[in-house]
């Protein structure tokens, strides 16, 4: 078991002993669930959270080393392992190794992480979302069941998460076991949709046939879908993003003269459309069938 220290450890068995899930106490001290698990069960069988007696291997770094890289770390949180470990004299070698360090970093709760990747964000636009924030903070349940979310989504016939591993032994790289072939761009092709959801209706599912400019969406989108819907609902406000086929001074003018209420949406807004979660159930739906789609026409 991974070396917790032994107030989280007592904190855990409190957690648990009160009927916490394991998945949330892991979670309140930061650490595998099959940590917690073990803790409990040799808490079970000899009545005490702490560690068996064992040997092991002396440590190589001093309790105060210890903090000296615990706290670099939280100082340069995009610090190398390699580079602390090259000004870190280990207790019987000049240096520490690159593992030393990462260890030292798992036992104070820090773990190489990717991190988020966010916008870059001007005064102005900070500005413009907390005042976009601020307008509609008090808007009732009814006002926003009034709004009309749409966008468009991609679907690809192939995708990667980036999270798929393979698990290969030494010079196995390039293996066919070990191998997985994908196309570099497009997926192996690719199907481009729009739709929108209110609280009570929603739009027909339009696919859309190659990329979409601001004609496209005015002429395939706008003029038979959206417009006939508002004046179906003329108490309903039209949401869309700020792409360029939505903001282009032919569209804003179009739904000007076709009395179509839009609802003003800030540069470079957080992704807040409740129609990603249809896009979401849509693509499991879609990837769950029994035959998969095996080209663009069976996707569309």
């Amino acid at each position: 078991m991974p070396r917790v220290p032994a107030h989280l450890r007592e904190r855990a068995l409190g957690m648990l002993q009160g009927g916490m899930r394991t998945a949330d106490v892991a979670r309140a001290i930061n650490c595998h669930v099959r940590t917690v698990r073990r803790l409990r069960q040799r808490y079970r069988e000899t009545g005490r959270t702490a560690d068996h007696p064992r040997s092991g291997r002396p440590r190589v770094t001093t309790p105060a080393q210890d903090r000296y890289i615990r706290i670099s770390h939280l100082r340069d949180r995009y610090r190398m392992a390699t580079t602390t470990a090259r000004v870190t004299p280990g207790t019987h070698n000049p240096s520490i190794s690159a593992q030393t360090v990462r260890n030292r970093l798992r036992e104070a709760g820090l773990r190489a992480c990717r991190p988020v990747v966010r916008q870059v964000l001007t005064r102005h636009h900070q500005q413009q979302r907390r005042l976009w924030a601020q307008t509609h903070l008090r808007w009732t349940r009814q006002e926003w069941q009034k709004v009309l979310f749409t966008d468009e989504s991609w679907f690809c016939l192939t995708r990667g998460d980036g999270r798929i591993r393979v698990y290969r032994r030494r010079n196995e790289r390039y293996t066919e076991a070990c191998t997985l072939e994908r196309d570099q761009f497009g997926g192996g092709g690719s199907v481009m949709v729009w739709g929108g959801i209110s609280h009570h209706h929603r739009t027909e599912l339009v696919v859309i046939a190659g990329n979409l400019n601001a004609l496209r969406y005015r002429e395939d989108i706008l003029l038979p879908h959206v417009v006939p819907f508002m004046h179906a609902h003329p108490d309903m406000i039209l949401q869309q993003d700020n792409a360029t086929s939505h903001t282009a001074r032919s569209v804003r003018e179009f739904l000007h003269d076709s009395n179509v209420s839009v609802l003003p949406w800030p540069a470079k807004s957080p992704d807040l459309n409740p129609i990603e979660h249809v896009w979401d159930l849509l693509d499991r739906r879609v990837r769950a069938r029994a035959i998969p789609p095996r080209n663009v026409q069976e996707l569309a």
